[in-house]
């Protein structure tokens, strides 16, 4: 039997690896924007920071057909079973990004009316914090996924455990382009 070399137009990979690929590229996300971080969620679909580029662009309101599920935003007690629902909805595999400290811990909100941290009634995967956070960390946090996406794949029995990953703040503040003056003096 002789041997042929593959010509220059073919590729060889796993099926895993291709499907993770796709999977990762593909992620479809469920907004659950209740406050102020949603307007943070909004400005990274926007064209300045393209969360297209990440395959993420696609927002699906209805959790049968998304994957990645964005909690941003503060969650009251009564919203907690309508968000359980939610997520018992989508379908196998699924991520969730908690957004924001009022998500992942409540925030300020420290009253009987506001949950503590959604994880304590749903997986969560990566934590984004901040208040609100900047759009750069939540496509950390999506990168964050995508990178989860490629290590584990698709469990072998179909369900999977919230992972718990804190996103760290990536960016460091440029100064003032303008020297402070207050009262025309040079603060």
């Amino acid at each position: 039997m002789d041997t042929q070399t593959l010509p220059d137009n073919m590729l060889t990979t796993q099926l895993k690896k291709l499907v993770n690929w796709a999977r990762r590229s593909s992620l479809w996300p469920l907004p659950f924007g209740t406050a102020c971080c949603a307007i943070e969620l909004m400005a990274t679909a926007s064209s300045r920071y393209d969360l297209a580029r990440f395959g993420a662009e696609a927002m699906r309101f209805s959790p049968r057909q998304s994957d990645l599920l964005i909690v941003a935003g503060r969650v009251g007690i009564k919203m907690m079973p309508v968000l359980q629902h939610i997520y018992q909805q989508m379908a196998e595999p699924k991520w969730v990004i908690s957004m924001g400290a009022c998500a992942s811990t409540g925030g300020v909100f420290d009253t009987y009316a506001t949950v503590q941290g959604v994880d304590q009634f749903i997986p969560v995967d990566v934590y984004v914090p901040g208040c609100p956070p900047r759009p750069e960390t939540l496509l950390e946090g999506i990168m964050a996924i995508q990178r989860i996406i490629d290590r584990e794949g698709l469990p072998k029995d179909g369900k999977r455990k919230g992972l718990g990953i804190a996103i760290g703040p990536t960016m460091t503040p440029s100064p003032q382009p303008a020297p402070l003056t207050v009262g025309g003096r040079r603060v």
